[in-house]
């Protein structure tokens, strides 16, 4: 993109593209998104953010005094930036691995010998549409290159086969619950934690779903241990009766390459294909959304006293999903699962 000579606009107009830029900042844009679409140069959009950190949106007018003296000037805090977004914290040798503001702040003293205190680095990282958040947790054993792969092309390629066979894509998991999940908080006088009587004993029910783009689902709920049984099961149940081709994606776990599923898979003479999804990647799975949705917007709210109300809970939940197609669908929209539509 041809970059934008600020010399040759009006001082009313670099104003206003300054303050839109600084708020589109805050909105959460990244600093350089922001000013590549403008059209300057990086530099520019880091020294108007130090400008306003020291003096407002008033600094931001032409010919304006930009208020106190700024402790850092554009290029540290397009240093500030880069390192909290694409930096880890492992790397500057902190002993854990999410930021803080007092690492930030560390981090800044060390690197430009100037003094910030906390709140100072919590205002400068929300001016820099930055938030605090709590993080996903991705393996490290995941191949992006992997991942990538399947979403452009491999799964293009199912979806494609799938189409021209008439087949139904499932994808499926496994997940398990135990009796102490609980999720949400709930309203208390401050300084006392609010107590929610349950069952001291723990026990637990272990789940399996497939589900559809077009919204269909089935389940099957078992006390005991997942097992090449109880997998084998679940497909005599998914291809009952089933008039055309199911394709079933699911993760690589020993079980479902068990001799004792592959000659199950084998007995449907082609009807069903299985595919893997990439591997260490649950997030590629919609059935996630499944196991969020039955644990942290039912069971896990709810008082739980007995193995059979515990069953209870989780097959109502399924069933309530079971029937509501376009919630199933929306878990297909998931950021994660995007991809499947495309």
């Amino acid at each position: 993109m041809k970059k934008h000579d600020g010399r040759k606009l009006s001082s009313k107009t670099l104003e206003e593209i300054r303050i839109r830029a600084v708020e589109r900042v805050q909105a959460g844009e990244s600093p350089e998104k922001v000013i590549k679409t403008l059209g300057f140069t990086r530099a520019c959009i880091y020294n108007w953010l130090a400008r306003y950190r020291s003096g407002g949106f008033h600094a931001l007018k032409s010919g304006s005094k930009t208020g106190r003296p700024r402790k850092l000037a554009g290029a540290q805090i397009a240093w500030v930036y880069r390192t909290v977004v694409d930096g880890d914290p492992l790397q500057m040798k902190f002993p854990f691995a999410l930021w803080t503001c007092s690492m930030i702040a560390v981090a800044i003293k060390s690197k430009f010998g100037i003094k910030l205190s906390e709140t100072s680095v919590g205002r400068l990282l929300h001016q820099l549409g930055l938030s605090c958040q709590r993080p996903l947790f991705r393996a490290y054993q995941q191949n992006a290159q992997t991942v990538d792969e399947w979403k452009q092309k491999v799964y293009p390629a199912i979806r494609k086969r799938a189409k021209s066979l008439g087949a139904t894509i499932y994808f499926h998991d496994e997940s398990g619950i135990r009796s102490d999940f609980h999720s949400g908080t709930t309203w208390a006088p401050i300084g006392k934690t609010p107590i929610v009587e349950a069952t001291g004993a723990r026990f637990g029910l272990n789940m399996m779903s497939a589900i559809s783009p077009r919204g269909e689902m089935r389940f099957m709920v078992i006390k005991e241990t997942i097992s090449a049984d109880q997998i084998c099961e679940f497909l005599k149940r998914l291809m009952h009766n089933a008039t055309k081709p199911i394709f079933l994606i699911w993760d690589g776990h020993p079980t479902h390459r068990s001799k004792k599923v592959k000659e199950c898979v084998d007995s449907f003479e082609g009807k069903l294909e299985i595919y893997t999804l990439p591997g260490y990647s649950p997030e590629l799975n919609p059935v996630e959304q499944v196991w969020n949705n039955v644990k942290n917007h039912g069971v896990g709210r709810k008082k739980v006293f007995g193995p059979d109300q515990l069953k209870s809970l989780v097959v109502g939940q399924l069933r309530r999903l079971q029937k509501l197609s376009s919630i199933v669908c929306s878990f297909f929209r998931h950021p994660d699962c995007a991809y499947t539509l495309i």
